[in-house]
């Protein structure tokens, strides 16, 4: 009797999404020219991940002129952010319009969108209004960064138990490992170690990026190592200035997120 043998589809856009998370973000973009043919929603992610990537390096502008108004809802959304970001005196209108998006029944509840959402109302500080569209989960993306937001309300306890449902689904993704580390130095004591081993154990498996080298420098600095501290941070600063903004996070500012 022959055994049924599982046939596994391989994840093409891995190393790309990996690079993302970890902040290789120039990294990312460049997997996107060495991939496979894709389906159309391996092709929309991965235009997403290129799109967030350059948004995260800086280029606002040219995420706004390539996205068209013909675009994918999900795309549509990412050009949101780069608008957003782009000026202070677009966040009004890109706000408006992500309301009346998100009231949209038929794509209101578009992953993407709902990650947009929750990554501009965490920088208005409107913590209750993002977690209105991220806290019901539904990818990774969604719960790592339903983690950031409950740190920001202080609130390690939420953070926790959003962690735990990572851990649950995965407990070796990178995103995973990265909330465990950003929960443990909110917690701090003896978490503070833990946190330091896991940017430490990313810097030996992948690229050093200014998002591992400013975690493992707040580890440092709040074990009290401010000479290691002063080192990493100095290395993560000659990086964001070698590569134009390259290890600036979505925010614009040198981070431990990807966001």
């Amino acid at each position: 009797m022959a055994s049924a043998v599982a046939v596994t589809t391989p994840d093409h856009l891995f190393n790309m999404r990996n690079n993302f998370y970890l902040g290789a973000y120039q990294a990312a973009i460049n997997c996107s020219d060495s991939l496979p043919p894709l389906s159309p929603d391996e092709s929309l992610e991965r235009d997403c991940l290129v799109f967030r990537s350059y948004i995260a390096l800086g280029s606002y502008q040219l995420v706004i002129n390539e996205i068209d108004a013909s675009a994918a809802t999900p795309l549509q959304a990412v050009k949101l952010l780069a608008l957003y970001l782009s000026s202070p005196d677009n966040k009004e209108s890109v706000i408006s319009s992500l309301k009346d998006w998100l009231a949209d029944p038929a794509i209101g509840n578009n992953p993407i969108l709902r990650l947009i959402a929750g990554t501009i109302f965490m920088h208005e500080q409107d913590y209750n209004e993002a977690l209105k569209h991220t806290n019901a989960g539904g990818t990774m993306d969604l719960h790592v960064l339903n983690v950031q937001i409950f740190l920001k309300m202080y609130r390690s306890d939420y953070a926790e138990k959003q962690l735990r449902i990572m851990q649950q689904i995965d407990e070796d993704h990178s995103l995973t490992q990265l909330a465990n580390a950003w929960l443990d130095m909110a917690v701090g004591g003896a978490k503070i170690q833990e946190a330091y081993l896991i940017f430490q154990d990313f810097s030996e498996k992948y690229q050093m990026t200014g998002l591992i080298l400013n975690g493992k420098a707040v580890c440092c600095m709040h074990m009290g190592n401010f000479d290691e501290a002063e080192t990493l941070l100095l290395e993560a600063l000659n990086k964001a200035r070698c590569k134009g903004s390259g290890d600036f996070g979505e925010s614009g500012c040198l981070q431990s997120s990807p966001w």
